[in-house]
């Protein structure tokens, strides 16, 4: 049986994306692999649309696409565009996809990461930050895929065990003395 706390909810994605953040200003433009970087506002937003959905998955993506593109050079508004709409594709069922059936919700992140990517970085080359189609697909959006997709899987799999007790941040690690399993007596 799911229950619906709604400031859990709110709590875990605050710590979510205060962690997302400073990783993607501190670590994201350091790690390149060709011209592609790890988007954690992509991953942010999957794993509270796959948790969580509905209206606050949507939200949660627009405000972190807006977030990301402030962060960035590219025209402010196309990020926040896409995440809403990946957002909102992932998040449809307002259940929690990543506990009840893993596989298919890593299949539907993957589907829509790649989109995400190759939308962005086709959007990049009709601004002219980009040289060519191989550029986009191969240098941009497939690097920047792979690098999503592998940052994503700890992330899922932390969220999918249940809350942010595994990394002693939820109430109930709190409760228990940062540890899981270990009570103060």
């Amino acid at each position: 049986m799911q229950v619906h706390d709604t400031n859990r909810h709110r709590r875990d994605s605050s710590l979510l994306a205060l962690a997302c953040l400073v990783l993607q200003i501190a670590l994201a433009p350091n790690l390149a692999l060709a011209n592609g970087h790890i988007n954690f506002a992509l991953v942010f937003c999957a794993v509270i649309s796959l948790t969580v959905g509905g209206s606050w998955g949507v939200l949660c993506g627009f405000v972190a696409g807006l977030v990301f593109d402030l962060c960035t050079t590219g025209p402010v508004g196309l990020m926040a565009f896409l995440l809403t709409v990946a957002s909102f594709v992932m998040g449809m069922e307002s259940r929690n996809r990543l506990q009840d059936d893993s596989s298919a919700a890593m299949i539907l992140f993957f589907i829509v990461c790649f989109g995400v990517c190759f939308a962005y970085n086709l959007a990049m080359l009709l601004v002219g930050q980009a040289s060519s189609v191989v550029d986009v697909l191969f240098l941009r959006s497939l690097p920047t895929f792979l690098l999503t997709s592998l940052t994503f899987l700890p992330f899922a799999y932390v969220r999918s065990r249940g809350s942010l007790r595994l990394l002693g941040l939820g109430a109930q690690a709190r409760r228990h003395g940062g540890r899981r399993g270990l009570r103060k007596r």
